[in-house]
């Protein structure tokens, strides 16, 4: 018996991983007083990135949820290679 693998894009507790433009990532670490070393990374390989074209070590992914209390929850994290 065969299984069909599904698409993990497709999953329906995938959150939405967008890459932000570098003049939006500029504009959050003014924002926030923040540079790229201190968001969190996620990794090039990570499973919830397939899709996203032509990613480089250092860009910002902005991962958003939808949140009962606050409607839109937004992280984001440094692309790091792994």
């Amino acid at each position: 018996m065969v299984k069909k693998q599904s698409e993990i894009k497709d999953h329906v507790l995938l959150l939405k991983h967008e890459k932000l433009s570098e003049k939006s990532s500029e504009e959050l670490f003014k924002k926030y007083n923040i540079s790229a070393t201190q968001l969190p990374k996620i990794y090039k390989k990570d499973p919830a990135l397939k899709g996203l074209e032509d990613l480089k070590t250092g860009e910002v992914i902005e991962i958003s949820r939808d949140s009962p209390t606050a409607n839109k929850s937004k992280f984001y994290r440094v692309v790091a290679d792994g």
